[in-house]
């Protein structure tokens, strides 16, 4: 009697299951936040980034192994030319779940119809402030009613969910975060809070100086709404809360307070061809290099892959009071 193969599942040596791929297709950016990159950016050259081909490859090695869901980041991803065809192959391997995009926001007004029909099912939309003086301070460039009309756009066209990201500041924006959680109750959608990563070394603040815990978030929001803790995931790092009364769920991202690695079921491949195993670590494979010197193997890339698990790290050493040991910023890394 034949037994049905069974699926391959790519496990680290800790035995977590990683299904979830976050995929940075660019490091170029229309914005300059202070917390993730500095004012005079020098970006990588073309020939060092992945083509959109290449990108496309990888994708569907990792949704071969087990992989159900992707997240498409930059830098801002909608920027790069043929984002909107690469959205749409992905979205066409048949064994992957979800395809989800993390944007700045800046393109949603013109590119939201377009987005859902390439088969993108939930968005990611970073805003840190609802003030228009201060979202200009934060970003450099932005506009922020530009971002605020595209979100209007992407409720309009009607995605499976909604999210907004939130990087809280003491000193910047840490007074703001119970109007962020009105404005996501007023619109229907959902709403994380972040603290800062200390990736790359920025100069506009002092990180230690600017944390502000998920803690303290919530002792904020407590003043002002009831919040009913939920068991539901959505494959990431978050931990949600339900604002009670309403559909909108509030989550929190605490790489220094609330430690999530033991449940770490993701790895990032960078803008470069860096196939990343944790956000806090140097631990990678270079992917570019095993594909170029190897086109069109799948069976040597996979292989790649499924070795790769062996050196996923347990846990990051992220520390805020001193300056980065890992300088890559985080637009290279994928938001």
């Amino acid at each position: 009697m034949a037994y049905p193969t069974p699926p391959v599942r790519l496990i680290d040596r800790f035995g977590r299951t990683v299904d979830y791929l976050r995929i940075s297709i660019t490091d170029r950016c229309d914005y300059r936040c202070v917390y993730c990159m500095a004012e005079d950016m020098t970006f990588l050259p073309r020939e060092q980034v992945l083509t959109l081909e290449e990108i496309y490859t990888i994708a569907k090695a990792f949704a071969e192994l087990g992989v159900k869901k992707i997240r498409v980041t930059g830098g801002e991803p909608l920027v790069r030319k043929g984002v909107l065809e690469l959205l749409e192959k992905i979205g066409q391997i048949e064994s992957l779940n979800e395809l989800v995009i993390t944007t700045n926001g800046s393109q949603l007004e013109t590119m939201a119809s377009d987005l859902k029909v390439a088969g993108v099912k939930r968005i990611n939309i970073s805003l840190d402030t609802l003030d228009a003086d201060k979202f200009k301070a934060i970003t450099r460039t932005g506009d922020l009613q530009q971002v605020l009309r595209g979100i209007d756009a992407v409720k309009a066209v009607g995605f499976e969910r909604i999210k907004l990201n939130a990087v809280i500041l003491k000193g910047s924006n840490h007074q703001e975060v119970c109007d962020l959680v009105q404005y996501a109750v007023d619109k229907g959608i959902d709403i994380s809070f972040i603290e800062e990563m200390p990736l790359g070394v920025v100069t506009k603040h002092d990180r230690s100086e600017a944390y502000y815990s998920s803690a303290l978030i919530k002792e904020d929001l407590a003043r002002r709404f009831s919040l009913e803790a939920t068991l539901e995931k959505t494959g990431g790092p978050s931990s949600y809360f339900k604002v009670v009364g309403t559909q909108t769920r509030v989550g929190f991202i605490s790489p220094h307070s609330e430690n999530f690695c033991s449940t770490c079921n993701r790895v990032r491949l960078t803008v470069e061809g860096r196939l990343l195993l944790c956000l806090g670590n140097e631990h990678s494979v270079d992917l570019k290099a095993v594909l170029r010197e190897n086109p069109s193997d799948m069976v040597v890339l996979k292989q790649a892959i499924i070795d790769a698990m062996l050196i996923k790290p347990e846990k990051h050493e992220f520390n805020i009071h001193e300056q980065p040991v890992i300088l890559r910023y985080m637009s290279m890394t994928g938001g």
